[in-house]
């Protein structure tokens, strides 16, 4: 996979600007950063390019102030947890580009690292203007794009600037870009995907995408209710989206054109209320009652999907199977992670997940290290896995 460059390819760095667009868009509890994982991820290309005598200017955004400034969402708030997990001082500069930007960063040296401003209290940012983008590119000799997570979208900070110096992908990037190809660019077969979530309707396009792509799609959560109901399943009270049932039919034909085995649930387990720890009871899919709703697949499915993910190679996982926020609907993910987990291990499996839902349902079930590769991102993962062209990635290519 050699269609972008990589900081191996960036030569002396020595003094030169190097503008690294990271995510920095961190949850904070009482001003005070509460999660670093963000944070820890750019640490490598950071360490490094200082370490080489780069001048390090961080690039993000944080929150949603739609082009104005907005000092509850400026980056001075995160700095202090940038220089946390680096473990020295790093400068704030409270504007990313122009005047005060340039002024800021002509009195650091080689190997200081610094944050500046929040790309997005500028208007062209989002729009990625190009007059923005040219401002950018002035404050700096290099570019490197470490934020996967924003990589879906075309702005100035992600595409404009990539077009106008020249660009590299941070260690970040370049890991999850070669865990993806590993995953569906160039996979090695069988592959299976996991494909998991409440609704159909936010995955039609990766499901789409995927009976074309592998050769086992794994349907759980209250997706695999809507699947049912297409196959003639009576399912309760369950959450399903039976105006999507014709839709759930053209994946079902688009899959067996393919040559894609769909797997659904055969046994459920069911309960009469969304609550933690109710009365349940574990029923074949045909014995689900007017008043009971599918919460979580069951056990003997669970086995057979284990079953299927030993004859496979590459697994690819988003979404969990139940309901897993709330016991006992987390039984079936957990476990069925585990097994991807030991698989992994042992050598035989190649697993790659991503997406909020599904990094908090592995680390729930305390197997996200096991896994080949987990990607933090969010939206960017989705769209990859529909397919989709990602602005900040084709940017990057030479």
């Amino acid at each position: 996979m050699t269609a972008f460059k990589t900081l191996d390819d960036i030569g002396d760095v020595t003094g030169k600007r190097v503008l690294v667009r990271v995510d920095l868009n961190v949850p904070m509890i009482e001003g005070a950063v509460s999660d670093r994982t963000r944070i820890e991820a750019a640490m490598p290309t950071i360490r490094e390019l200082a370490d080489k005598g780069a001048i390090v200017l961080l690039l993000a955004h944080f929150g949603r102030p739609k082009g104005a400034k907005n000092p509850t969402q400026s980056l001075s708030l995160v700095t202090g947890g940038v220089e946390d997990v680096l473990g020295h001082s790093v400068m704030f500069i409270p504007e990313c580009v122009g005047e005060g930007a340039k002024a800021g960063i002509a009195v650091l040296a080689a190997g200081d690292v610094a944050v500046l401003e929040n790309t997005r209290f500028y208007p062209g940012e989002e729009t990625n203007d190009p007059a923005f983008a040219d401002a950018l590119a002035e404050i700096g000799d290099l570019y490197v794009n470490d934020a996967f997570s924003a990589a879906h979208r075309a702005h100035g900070s992600t595409e404009g600037l990539a077009r106008r110096l020249p660009a590299y992908a941070g260690r970040a990037m370049e890991a999850e870009l070669k865990a993806l190809d590993a995953a569906l660019g160039n996979p090695a077969h069988p592959v299976a995907a996991v494909v998991g979530g409440a609704k159909v309707s936010s995955k039609i396009d990766v499901l789409r995408h995927l009976v074309s792509k592998v050769d086992h799609l794994i349907i759980g959560g209250g997706m695999a209710n809507t699947f049912l109901a297409a196959r003639g399943v009576d399912v309760g009270k369950s959450l399903c989206e039976h105006d999507l049932v014709e839709t759930a039919n053209a994946i079902f034909d688009a899959a067996d054109a393919a040559g894609c085995t769909i797997h659904l649930p055969y046994d459920v387990v069911v309960a009469k209320q969304f609550a933690p720890n109710p009365p349940t009871r574990t029923v074949n899919v045909h014995e689900v009652a007017a008043d009971e709703m599918i919460l979580d697949v069951g056990p003997a499915a669970v086995e057979a999907l284990a079953d299927v993910l030993k004859n496979c190679r590459t697994l690819v996982w988003n979404g969990p199977l139940g309901a897993f926020e709330t016991p006992p609907f987390d039984t079936a993910t957990a476990a069925l992670a585990k097994t991807a987990a030991a698989l992994t291990r042992e050598g035989s499996l190649i697993s790659v997940a991503g997406g909020g839902d599904t990094v908090a349902a592995l680390n729930h079930a305390g197997v996200a290290r096991d896994f080949t590769f987990v990607s933090t991102a969010g939206g960017a993962f989705l769209e990859w896995m529909e397919g989709k062209v990602l602005p900040g990635v084709d940017a990057l290519k030479d």
